[in-house]
């Protein structure tokens, strides 16, 4: 796939934006790449598994819930 094309006509585009946009292009291009980011294989992480106990499991599932899925509106 040729992406040379493709390159020179945002390049071309990019070119007739005023800076400010010039800048929000490149703060969106940015952005995307970490989109890609695609984890890592489950393969990797076998080591991890029975690490914590179901008990323990539990424990972090509630305090989850009960820190994280609370906003308070008098903080903000």
């Amino acid at each position: 796939m040729d992406t040379k094309p493709i390159q020179q006509e945002i390049l071309m585009e990019v070119n007739r934006l005023p800076f400010h946009f010039q800048k929000r292009v490149l703060e969106f291009a940015r952005a995307l790449r970490f989109t890609l980011n695609e984890g890592t294989p489950g393969r990797d992480l076998l080591r991890f598994a029975g690490v914590i106990s179901p008990e323990e499991g539990e424990l972090m599932k509630r305090a989850i819930e009960d820190a994280c899925e609370r906003v308070d509106t008098n903080k903000w």
